[in-house]
């Protein structure tokens, strides 16, 4: 019997976990992870980590497995994750994975490029402006070498920015024209599910999750994370927004609409990446 992995994703808030253990309770399957910001284990009201009772529910993998100080990478995640469904595929015929980080997805369904190594001179000059001169210089300077890259990326994650200028710069070519190897054949089916619902209720949803987060000790958890405030993890909405707070650029309440604004935004990121790929089946939820 051919062995199939369903993979359950859609935009935060969405309700991806209760819908994955639906499904995995109906499948007798375990839940693997592909969130990735909930692999850290020192993160976890606002990542929204799936709850106690959920946990409780049915076994999840790849969840609180990592330490936001070590380097992690989606090429790491595609290492670790076929290792585990190698090892989980000998007594499950379907698997379940859920998340809402499409590069991760892409990662594990097709691997990756083979970009080259880290240039670490350039890449420290280029967060030296990062720091002096903002992202937006490097937005625009990417625009210009690299427009597929530009459109097709998460501008706003600082990280990629640096990463595509950083591979373009050094070897001469675009960023864009590495992603060119064929995607890599996986000995199993899978199956893609994609959640939705209308904007106006994932937009509800999202603002009652970020109070809800507020409630149970959003504030305190960033607290205990700041000093590692300058590590790519932390790159995060819901802690970027506390730690300018901190910084005493606004007040609270603005650290909380700037958080239920941000994260609307980054719903609209996920459904724009996901929009190119055909092989979603997508269900709108009432």
């Amino acid at each position: 019997m051919t062995k199939k992995l369903l993979i359950i994703l859609g935009p935060t808030a969405v309700g991806k976990s209760d819908f994955a253990i639906a499904k995995a309770q109906q499948l007798h399957s375990p839940i693997i992870n592909c969130d990735s910001r909930q692999i850290f284990r020192e993160m976890k009201i606002g990542v929204a980590r799936p709850s106690e009772e959920q946990l409780a529910a049915v076994q999840h993998y790849m969840i609180a497995n990592h330490s936001v100080e070590e380097h992690y990478t989606a090429g790491i995640f595609e290492l670790e994750a076929m290792a585990l469904l190698q090892e989980l595929f000998k007594d499950h015929d379907t698997l379940v994975m859920t998340g809402g980080s499409g590069f991760y997805i892409d990662a594990l369904c097709d691997g990756l490029d083979d970009f080259p190594p880290s240039e670490l001179q350039i890449r420290s000059e280029l967060m030296r402006r990062m720091d002096t001169e903002g992202i937006e210089s490097l937005q625009r300077q990417l625009e210009q070498l690299d427009p597929e890259s530009y459109h097709s990326i998460d501008i706003a994650n600082r990280q990629r920015v640096v990463r595509a200028l950083e591979v373009t710069i050094a070897t001469g070519r675009k960023f864009s024209s590495f992603k060119t190897s064929p995607a890599k054949q996986r000995p199993f089916q899978i199956e893609k599910i994609g959640l939705t619902r209308e904007r106006e209720a994932l937009y509800a949803r999202i603002d009652a999750r970020v109070e809800k987060m507020m409630e149970e000790g959003l504030e305190q958890e960033a607290r205990s994370l700041a000093g590692y405030r300058d590590l790519p993890a932390l790159n995060t909405v819901g802690y970027k927004e506390l730690f300018d707070y901190f910084d005493g650029k606004y007040p609270l309440e603005e650290a909380e609409r700037l958080i239920k604004r941000n994260t609307r935004h980054y719903a609209k990121k996920q459904m724009t990446y996901w929009r190119r790929d055909i092989s979603i089946n997508w269900i709108k939820l009432d």
